[in-house]
């Protein structure tokens, strides 16, 4: 199996004391934090944001989420650090990355360093926490990356550096984001300064998790273009409107995630040629200007029948 083997002496031990001392349900309690740094719900709480309660915080928060997804996966490919449970008989993986696959398939769980759920953690409530500056919101950007990297620890997923590594990786990328965005006004060139930082992934990363953030970029920068110019939706608080919104977005990417599937064969998509992973990363463009671009279309006609219920003249 490929792959690098380098970690400083008190990780394993220390990963290992922690499996083996702390209780079961404590345990199973701290697995439960590792999904507030998974994609689905970055993909709940960015369209809560963005589809709800305001686009333009959803955008510059979204923006941060992205470039950490994609250069994380950058970073992976170049250090090759195997997952700690790969090495050390004492240490089990009690949260796989992809549960259906091997738990030995380097392609399918990724490499290890940094740690993308804690980068991910840091880039969605630390970004949140810094453009809506609430007391509380401060204490979840604070307290909810802890959780989340902390878990992935205990759960066998990472050494600790390999979170350390991810809490600066998602700081940095929400530092040089809201950089960027002060200095570029003009947002295709925004856009395009941040998306040539990306693209040299394209010659040496052969993860999956690369070209899936590569394909949401791009499919994030496109449809929010298309919003500005065409669309122009209003942001809402209302709790009804907020939550069909919410609950259209989520199954319009369960189902564009699974018909897009349809015409290639598992096999092929599972192969890890280079084929797949651009399809893989043409897939997740698709989905992303679907739901930034497209699908905030329909809010005016759902506004429509807010405002004229049916029935009424």
């Amino acid at each position: 199996m490929q792959g690098n083997v380098f970690f400083l002496p008190f990780e394993p031990a220390l990963m290992t004391w922690l499996q083996a001392n702390l209780p079961a349900a404590l345990i199973s309690v701290l697995s439960f934090f590792s999904m507030f740094g998974e994609e689905l719900m970055l993909i709940l709480i960015l369209g809560f944001v963005y589809w709800g309660l305001d686009k333009r915080i959803g955008k510059s928060v979204g923006l941060g989420v992205l470039m950490g997804l994609v250069w994380n996966p950058m970073i992976k490919n170049i250090f090759l650090r195997r997952r700690p449970y790969f090495d050390h008989e004492g240490i089990r993986i009690l949260r796989p990355v992809e549960p259906g696959a091997d738990l030995m398939d380097l392609n399918a769980q990724g490499y290890s360093f940094p740690s993308g759920h804690s980068s991910n953690a840091v880039t969605v409530y630390g970004g949140l926490a810094k453009a809506i500056r609430k007391k509380w919101l401060t204490v979840v950007g604070f307290v909810l990356p802890l959780l989340v990297g902390f878990s992935r620890v205990v759960v066998g997923a990472h050494y600790p550096t390999d979170v350390l590594a991810g809490w600066l990786l998602g700081l940095a990328a929400i530092g040089l984001t809201r950089l960027a965005q002060k200095r570029i006004r003009s947002t295709p060139v925004l856009y395009g300064v941040l998306l040539l930082t990306a693209l040299p992934g394209l010659f040496y990363c052969r993860s999956t998790d690369y070209f899936t953030a590569l394909g949401l970029m791009l499919g994030f920068m496109g449809g929010t273009l298309l919003e500005e110019a065409r669309v122009r939706f209003e942001s809402t608080r209302q709790p009804l409107r907020l939550a069909l919104r919410l609950l259209g977005g989520v199954a319009i990417y369960f189902a564009l995630n699974t018909l897009l599937k349809l015409p290639f064969s598992s096999e092929f998509l599972d192969g890890g040629s280079m084929a797949a992973l651009l399809v893989r990363c043409a897939r997740y463009a698709v989905i992303a200007f679907v739901e930034f671009g497209i699908y905030p279309m329909l809010f005016r006609m759902t506004g429509k029948w807010f405002e004229h219920p049916a029935g009424q003249n």
